[in-house]
C-alpha cells in the first residue's frame, strides 16, 4: 500500500468487493480517529486508500480531535462499458441495461423494465429480478478491464427509478450484488458508475451535483463528474461521491494457538 494510509478488503457473503463507498466514508473517519493520519489538518484532511480497484481519497472533516460528517471521495477513473445493450433475460424477455465501471462493474436499467416500481415494490421482488438481470448479462456480455483482468466481472446489478437525466430532485435505487445482497445505502461505487454513465450521455455536466437515495432505507448521497481523464481505451471520469458514516461499535478478534478451529469453518 505505498503512499497510502491503509488498505481495505471489503468483504461479503460471497467473497469481497473491488470497491465500496460507503466503507470508503467509514475508513476515513476511522483513520483519523485511530491515529493513522500523521497530522491532519483542519478543517478537512485527505486520506489515502488502498482498495482492490486502485487508489481512492477521502476527505474528511477533521476539527481536531475528531472525524465529522459529510464524508466526500474521489475513485479510479469510472466510465460506460457499454451501453443500451439488449440482454434476453429468462422470465422477464428482453432488456436494455448499461454497464457501468465505479471501482466495479454494474449493470443499470430501470426497473419498470421488468414490470416493478423500485420505490413500491417488495424486496423480495426487486431482488430475484435484480439477480436474473446479473445472471444474464454474465452468460451474454464480456466485459473488460482496462488493468486487471481479474477486476472484469460483474458485480451485481441496480435497478433505478429510470430518472437519469439531470434533476434537483433526487432519483432512487436498489443495488442487488455478491450473493442476493442488497446495500442499505445508495451504493457508492454504483453512484459513481451511474454517474459515469449519465456524463457519457450527456446527461450530466461536470461539475452538476445529483442526489441519490436508497429504495431500501432512504438514505442519501450526492454524486458529481468532477474532471475528465482517460482509462485505458475508455473516455472516463473522476467522480466524487459524499454522503454519511457512523460507528456502531468495536470489536477484538483473538486467536489462540491451541484453538483447533483457529483458522476457521464453513457453516452452511
Amino acid at each position: 500500500a505505498e503512499g497510502a494510509h491503509l488498505a481495505a478488503l471489503f468483504l461479503h457473503c460471497a467473497g469481497y468487493s473491488a470497491m465500496c463507498g460507503h466503507a470508503v466514508m467509514a475508513l476515513g473517519r476511522f483513520a483519523l480517529d485511530y491515529g493513522l493520519v500523521p497530522a491532519p489538518t483542519r478543517p478537512e484532511t485527505a486520506v489515502r486508500l488502498r482498495c482492490p480497484c486502485g487508489p481512492v481519497t477521502a476527505f474528511v472533516p477533521w476539527d481536531g480531535h475528531r472525524s465529522g460528517n459529510p464524508v466526500r471521495f474521489h475513485s479510479v477513473p469510472a466510465f460506460a462499458a457499454a451501453t443500451d445493450l439488449t440482454i434476453d433475460v429468462p422470465g422477464h424477455g428482453k432488456v436494455v441495461v448499461d454497464i457501468g465501471y465505479g471501482g466495479t462493474f454494474y449493470a443499470f436499467l430501470s426497473a419498470e423494465q421488468l414490470g416493478l416500481d423500485v420505490c413500491s415494490a417488495k424486496t423480495r421482488d426487486l431482488v430475484s429480478a435484480a439477480s436474473a438481470v446479473t445472471e444474464a448479462v454474465k452468460k451474454q456480455f464480456k466485459l473488460h478491464h482496462p488493468e486487471s483482468e481479474d477486476l472484469a466481472f460483474l458485480y451485481g446489478t441496480i435497478l433505478t427509478d429510470g430518472k437519469d437525466a439531470f434533476s434537483e430532485e433526487p432519483t432512487t435505487n436498489i443495488c442487488v450484488f455478491a450473493d442476493e445482497q442488497v446495500d442499505r445505502s445508495p451504493t457508492g461505487s454504483g453512484v459513481t458508475a451511474r454517474i459515469a454513465l449519465q456524463y457519457h450521455k450527456g446527461l450530466i455536466q461536470l461539475g452538476q451535483t445529483r442526489t441519490f437515495r436508497s429504495s431500501t432505507t432512504g438514505s442519501l448521497f450526492t454524486g458529481k463528474a468532477v474532471k475528465a481523464t482517460k482509462f485505458g481505451n475508455y473516455n472516463a471520469v473522476i467522480v466524487e461521491v459524499s454522503g454519511e458514516a457512523f460507528y456502531t461499535g468495536t470489536a477484538t478478534f483473538t486467536v489462540e494457538e491451541e484453538d483447533p478451529l483457529k483458522h476457521g469453518f464453513f457453516f452452511k
